[in-house]
């Protein structure tokens, strides 16, 4: 409970009437400080938008990369599936199981001298 003054009596306030004004000399320092750390907020915004492409961009290099060494397993596997089907030791051994071929007769031979 608020002790009573015996110097002045306690009075109800009317502000009915009051109008609050706006102190120019404070809009103009807020402003002031804005423009100040503006470029210093837009420079620290462009370096944290940096620095997330670059960890992008690294992931996006990193996923590459596996892809690419996968590309390259995979065609070396073809290359020695494919040198392994195109041997001649193996074409001809399938050829004489399968197809029924043999190596030709002497008879069925013809040089290059005799067909001119």
């Amino acid at each position: 409970m608020p002790v009573p003054s015996i110097y002045a009596p306690r009075r109800t306030v009317v502000n009915s009437y009051l109008v609050r004004e706006r102190d120019r000399r404070r809009v103009r320092e807020l402003v002031w400080v804005v423009v100040a750390l503006a470029p210093l907020a837009l420079a620290l915004l462009g370096y944290t938008w940096l620095r997330l492409e670059q960890v992008r961009v690294g992931y996006r290099i990193e996923q590459l990369e596996r892809s690419l060494h996968r590309i390259e397993q995979s065609e070396r596997q073809l290359r020695l599936e494919a040198a392994y089907l195109a041997s001649p030791a193996r074409v001809g051994v399938r050829a004489a199981a399968e197809l029924g071929l043999a190596p030709p007769a002497l008879a069925q031979l013809v040089f290059a001298e005799e067909a001119r």
